[in-house]
């Protein structure tokens, strides 16, 4: 590939990404209630350590600090969400104002750098009110999502033009509702698909309330964890096995998304549990409001194969599919296995593999010809320590990153339309149920002090940002921790953009 080939574009998108709850903080201020991972959160066995996003990484009150390290990676988007309790408390009703405030600061701050605002109106903290009337799995919640998108468009409608209703709405049923690994931690397989459902008409609820209010050039979309699956072998009954992963990890939102309908298979597959009578009958047109682009996170694929006795599907819903929880995130496919394979794997445990993020962006060239696609998330997590100099080197993530945007690139050579890339995370946070014990970030975040310190792949990522060409990774030397040549001091600034 000559030199010229393997720049960005000059109008990519390069930005970073985070969700209210894993980095606000201030969990009781300005009149937020609690969302239902306060309260998943705040019960005990939940999460590791009982951590909580009570404080977090204090992003409330550290916004223009935390938009001043965007600047400084010279990025030119950031992807963030609105908490829906602060905004909107009970779920219902109008805004409380203050809570808007803190956003129209952010998006100020944000334009005054130079940085397009991605908006993302639910990151998963649904108001505690609103799951104690049912949730996701109850109609109702669909419409006052929609009624809260209406709230946040007029209040900022004027000055973002990016906007994603959901983010990964298979975490939200399947592990919120199916395994119980997320909040709210209900283990109901078939509230999980009445969730599932009811997510994808609130999205195109929303879709058509955001249009009601948003400038035509408003830019619409919708995050996806697609989950890249791959049989063990092409035995039929493994096939049949990523068949029925695929049709309920994948296609029961891209089917009614992109398709107008359920996928047969799949209502074949869970005809035992439910009879999907809570579809009415207007609600795939809703839910196929026509899109502007669509997001894709992408961490690792998965390998399944027919599950043994011993060995099936996992409940935490991992990329192996290893949990250690007594319910399946997968309805309809507990005899489905999750291979662990072999090779390099990151702090999570997941498997390293770039070839999956090209594969899933030629899926969607196939599958949704016209339609632009952004990768909305894509990074990973590594046991990140300061060194005896207060420096952070990481460079196990330098080179996973290097590894999945070449593949990235070489996906646009092959003719993928990707307008975007959103590195997660742009510091370490919450990491939901693993509480603060893994580290995605490119800003390592001192939990005691709130110190932020660029880790080594922060300065990759702007040199990156900067010239639009991939930097080469460190060279890999187990003998000395990965010595790189990007070394500076705590708190350092970043080169400018």
């Amino acid at each position: 590939m000559t030199a010229a080939a393997a720049r960005f574009p000059s109008s990519f998108l390069w930005g970073t990404a985070t969700a209210a709850y894993q980095i606000e903080g201030a969990a009781r201020e300005g009149g937020r209630t609690p969302s239902i991972w306060d309260t998943f959160s705040h019960t005990p066995g939940r999460t590791l350590n009982g951590d909580t996003g009570d404080i977090a990484a204090d992003h409330f009150h550290r916004r223009a600090e935390d938009v001043a390290l965007m600047a400084g990676l010279g990025v030119n988007a950031y992807r963030f969400s609105v908490s829906w309790p602060r905004v909107q408390p009970t779920g219902r009703g109008p805004a409380v104002q203050r809570g808007l405030d803190f956003y129209r600061s952010l998006v100020d701050d944000l334009l005054e750098h130079g940085i397009r605002p991605a908006l993302t109106l639910y990151h998963w903290d649904l108001p505690q009110e609103l799951e104690t009337a049912g949730g996701w799995p109850k109609r109702d919640t669909a419409h006052r999502f929609a009624d809260y998108a209406r709230i946040v468009a007029e209040a900022l409608g004027d000055r973002v033009d990016l906007w994603i209703t959901l983010n990964e709405p298979w975490c939200s049923a399947f592990l919120g509702y199916g395994s119980g690994v997320h909040a709210p931690g209900r283990t109901d397989a078939v509230a999980a698909l009445r969730a599932a459902h009811h997510l994808n008409l609130g999205h195109g609820l929303a879709a058509q309330a955001l249009r009601a209010v948003l400038p035509a050039s408003a830019q619409l979309s919708i995050s996806l964890n697609h989950h890249v699956v791959r049989a063990r072998s092409d035995k039929p009954q493994d096939l049949e096995a990523r068949r029925r992963i695929d049709a309920v990890a994948n296609r029961v939102f891209t089917g009614p998304l992109l398709q107008g309908a359920y996928p047969r298979d799949l209502l074949a597959d869970t005809a035992a549990l439910t009879d999907w009578s809570f579809v009415h009958s207007d609600d795939l047109a809703v839910i196929g409001h026509p899109l502007d682009m669509l997001g894709l996170n992408y961490y690792a694929p998965s390998v399944v194969a027919a599950a043994t006795d011993s060995h099936r599907s996992g409940a935490d819903g991992s990329a192996d599919g290893h949990g250690s929880g007594a319910h399946s995130p997968w309805p309809a496919a507990d005899d489905v296995a999750f291979c662990r394979p072999s090779g390099e794997r990151t702090a999570m445990g997941w498997p390293v593999d770039p070839t999956g993020l090209h594969e899933l962006l030629m899926h969607y060239t196939r599958e949704a010809p016209g339609l632009p696609l952004l990768i909305t998330e894509n990074g990973a997590a590594y046991d990140d320590k300061p060194a005896a100099d207060g420096s952070v080197h990481d460079p196990d993530r330098i080179r996973y990153l290097h590894g999945h945007l070449s593949a990235l690139q070489r996906a646009m050579a092959d003719g993928a339309d990707v307008r975007g890339y959103f590195l997660w995370s742009l510091m370490d946070n919450f990491e939901w149920a693993y509480g603060y014990s893994k580290r995605f970030g490119a800003v390592y975040v001192d939990y005691e002090t709130q110190a932020r310190t660029p880790k080594s792949s922060a300065r990759w990522y702007a040199q990156l940002v900067r010239t639009g060409m991939l930097p080469e990774p460190p060279i890999r030397d187990h003998g000395s921790h990965g010595h790189d040549d990007t070394r500076r001091g705590r708190n350092s600034r970043l080169p400018d953009g």
